[in-house]
């Protein structure tokens, strides 16, 4: 490595009034480096990779590129200090062609040279081996595309260090493979990356790792000199016993949930094509597919948000008809929906009070005609301890949690709301590796109660780790369902990407 460092940090301090987000953070990213950030949600992460893109500006402490001090006052400031982000959530425009998502706002004067840019950008593509094309419209890709589409489009601007916010989160397995032999073309030009993930097979393949713990750096170490187990360790001060699978999770009993020819169209789209299955008591069934397939939409009827335009389902065989979101919960069916602060919170109430969403109207929550505070704030210290969420108190505000402790205040509520069925649409999405633990653990704990719970997720490890069957979901069809022990991840990711004619492992 190169003695001067691409990126050093020194003595980094960031406050949110009495919260200490970061405390005296240093750390050096050298060039060609793939550099891991590791830490539990809430462990002050988001808000350094904020610091260093100009988001948020320290209190304290020191940020040099190349040797030079940078004041970053805003991300226009980091990219001209060579510093791109590339954001878990796109910042696209999906009317813009592909070319003009990359080059907007990146142009001299008033005058944009297209084929100046496009030449450009294909150039990019070339180099790395990106398959785009510029003249496209950027809603017409795969969510896979626009990932490509943000990441040509910070090295457009001519960044020397990348910043990846958990970068695969909606890629299948190949293309998660395929960015990451991307990464390896990158750090050979030289090219340093700053990653953020929480998927251990991912951080096991940076060069170095910088663990953060309550916002103070407990160390940074090569990565070939420790295990994941070291790194747990590290990041939560303390060895976790992994969840075990107790039995095969095949169900005890008769079917809880029976599925039968569902479809729904939105906007003239066929977004679920004849949905059948049946999900037994004590029996986890998987579904696996990449965001935007029709996993949503399935829940979404699931739980009473929407009615689906064919076919009808059944819980504990009683046939559920156009109803409500409570009148599915008041049949023993929890739901944990895919995006948290949408569908899931009320961002401005308290977590005492997201906890009880839904269910204010229950005698167990009332005295009178008012909500029991007392109640309430017990509540919130129980789910806060028992779910390890990371806030000042029950009386928090839900919009103020970073994303993995909001989905921990969901999860709380929902779990203990499932008697018979429990909905988990991407249930550990953005938690670290402790949280998604626990998780495990609860899910199997609700199956051994003999709940039935259909678990979507594009994170293959929780499916396997978890399910006795995967269903397939691919452009509203569901593709398949096959046996979690007579499959593989490599079956499972080509039915991901469409490609039915495969051998079964």
């Amino acid at each position: 490595m190169a003695s001067q460092p691409r990126l050093s940090v020194r003595g980094l301090t960031k406050r949110f009034g009495a919260l200490v987000a970061n405390d005296d953070v240093s750390l050096n990213v050298e060039p060609g480096e793939l550099h891991c950030l590791l830490g539990e949600n809430g462990a002050g992460k988001s808000t350094l990779s904020s610091c260093l893109y100009g988001l948020y500006q320290p209190d304290h402490g020191e940020i040099q590129v190349d040797g030079q001090p940078v004041h970053l006052r805003s991300p226009a400031d980091a990219l001209r200090a060579g510093i791109g982000m590339v954001h878990q959530h796109f910042v696209l425009v999906p009317g813009f062609t592909v070319l003009e998502n990359i080059a907007v706002g990146t142009g001299s004067g008033w005058r944009f040279d297209r084929a100046a840019a496009k030449a450009r950008v294909l150039a990019i593509c070339q180099a790395y081996g990106i398959e785009l094309e510029p003249d496209r419209a950027v809603g017409d890709l795969s969510v896979g595309g626009q990932q490509w589409v943000e990441i040509v489009k910070v090295l457009y601007t001519g960044a020397r260090l990348l910043i990846l916010d958990e970068p695969t989160a909606v890629l299948t397995p190949d293309e998660s493979r395929k960015l990451f032999a991307v990464i390896e073309r990158l750090k050979a030009d030289g090219i340093s990356i700053l990653l953020i993930s929480h998927k251990m097979a991912e951080v096991m393949q940076s060069d170095r790792v910088s663990v953060l713990r309550r916002g103070r750096l407990v160390g940074t170490v090569r990565t070939a000199d420790v295990t994941r187990d070291d790194l747990t360790t590290m990041m939560i001060g303390q060895r976790i016993a992994p969840a075990s699978r107790s039995s095969d999770g095949g169900g005890v009993g008769g079917a809880v949930l029976s599925v039968r020819g569902l479809s729904k169209e939105r906007q003239g789209r066929r977004v679920l094509d004849d949905i059948s299955f049946e999900v037994a008591q004590g029996e986890i069934f998987g579904i696996a597919g990449v965001s935007g397939n029709g996993q949503d939409d399935l829940f979404e009827c699931l739980c009473g948000l929407a009615a689906p335009d064919e076919g009808s389902f059944s819980v504990a065989g009683a046939e559920v008809r156009a109803s409500s979101p409570a009148d599915v919960a008041a049949l023993g069916v929890g739901y944990v929906p895919s995006d948290r602060f949408r569908d899931g919170l009320v961002g401005d109430l308290s977590i005492e009070e997201n906890l009880v969403l839904g269910q204010h109207w229950s005698a167990r929550w009332r005295r009178g005609p008012f909500l029991d505070r007392n109640g309430l704030e017990k509540n919130g210290r129980d789910a806060i301890a028992g779910y390890s969420i990371a806030a000042t108190g029950p009386d928090a505000i839900c919009r103020r949690l970073s994303g993995g402790n909001a989905q921990k205040v969901i999860l709380a509520r929902e779990f203990g709301k499932a008697d018979r069925l429990l909905l988990c649409n991407q249930p550990t999405r953005g938690l670290d590796v402790g949280a998604i633990g626990f998780v495990h653990r609860e899910l199997l704990r609700k199956r051994d109660e003999g709940c039935a719970i259909v678990l979507a997720s594009e994170e293959l490890d929780d499916l396997f780790a978890l399910c006795s069957r995967i269903g397939v979901f691919f452009r509203g069809r569901l593709l398949k369902v096959l046996d979690r022990d007579r499959t593989s991840h490599d079956e499972i990711g080509r039915l991901m990407a469409g490609q039915e004619s495969v051998v079964a492992a």
